[in-house]
């Protein structure tokens, strides 16, 4: 049995009571579920359609999600997320970078390297090196002035963490980003690069070794043995490349509004929704999230 999830922007919900009908019907679903009203809904089918992603398509032309998976197993007891342009809105090396004044060309690296272009480890070597130099107090800074939440994410934490989930932020950013927000959404774990400063100042480099693609297929392995859970009890997200491999091996792996050449390499792709988009594919209604 499968289940077919719709859902779209929770601040301009506009999922059509005649939309989520017309495609059950084509379907052969059973009786449509509303999780939230007017932005999203499920029911359950018996076979694959043929014509899944040509729907997907004409879903996503209306700024609607869709998202297909067997029912059985998932809800997940475990959330992997990655943290730049997944729990927060921006890359916090870009934004160190905006006030070295070296914004543009890291940009374009950061860019390349979450599309795949660029080798994960000598993109963030090259672009840490351009902070060199740069007062360590300036990261204090961008947190507090520049560092933005992902909607949702308060949301899929609390309400994972009450369900008695483990949530584990694991990020190919840095420590000082990665401490601060998990502390503020409440993540049982962090884990992530460290750059290196002397005297106050960045030197330009960064701890080995490098937290990159591997590392957070290693925590996944690593959390999951820790807490005697299966990668199939896991539900991550990301939306770079170097997420590819823990999206790949988790139960339910996420791209979230991510890069085309992350997306395509994904069956379960939320470009219109937020984060409690995860949490509505596992089959949570708005009424069983968690107070935050």
């Amino acid at each position: 049995m499968y289940v077919a999830t719709l859902l779209t922007n929770p601040n301009t919900p506009k999922l059509e009571y005649a939309l989520v009908e017309s495609l059950r019907n084509a379907w052969g679903g059973g009786e449509v579920v509303w999780l939230s009203p007017n932005e999203a809904a499920e029911f359950t089918f018996a076979d694959l359609p043929d014509n899944q992603w040509e729907a997907w398509t004409e879903l996503q032309l209306l700024e609607v999600d869709l998202i297909v998976q067997p029912v059985e197993k998932r809800r997940k007891q475990m959330l992997l997320a990655d943290m730049d342009s997944t729990m927060i809105q921006q890359e916090c090396i870009d934004e160190l970078a905006d006030e070295a004044g070296v914004g543009d060309r890291v940009k374009d690296i950061t860019a390349r390297a979450m599309n795949g272009e660029l080798d994960f480890e000598g993109a963030l070597i090259e672009r840490v090196g351009l902070l060199k130099n740069l007062d360590e107090a300036v990261i204090d800074k961008v947190l507090a002035e520049r560092i933005t939440l992902m909607p949702g994410g308060r949301e899929l934490i609390a309400t994972m963490r009450t369900n008695g989930g483990y949530a584990a932020l694991v990020s190919g950013g840095f420590t000082a980003f990665t401490a601060k927000v998990a502390s503020e959404l409440g993540f049982d774990e962090n884990r992530a690069n460290t750059l290196l400063a002397e005297n106050g100042k960045l030197t330009g480099d960064v701890q080995r070794p490098i937290l990159g693609k591997q590392a957070k297929v290693n925590a996944l392995e690593q959390i999951t043995s820790r807490l005697g859970l299966s990668e199939e009890d896991v539900i991550a997200v990301g939306d770079g490349a170097n997420d590819l491999g823990m999206l790949g091996r988790a139960g339910t792996g996420v791209a979230l509004h991510a890069k085309p050449s992350v997306a395509e390499q994904c069956n379960i792709r939320i470009n219109y929704g937020d984060l409690t988009a995860l949490l509505y594919l596992q089959g949570y209604a708005r009424a069983d999230f968690a107070d935050v």
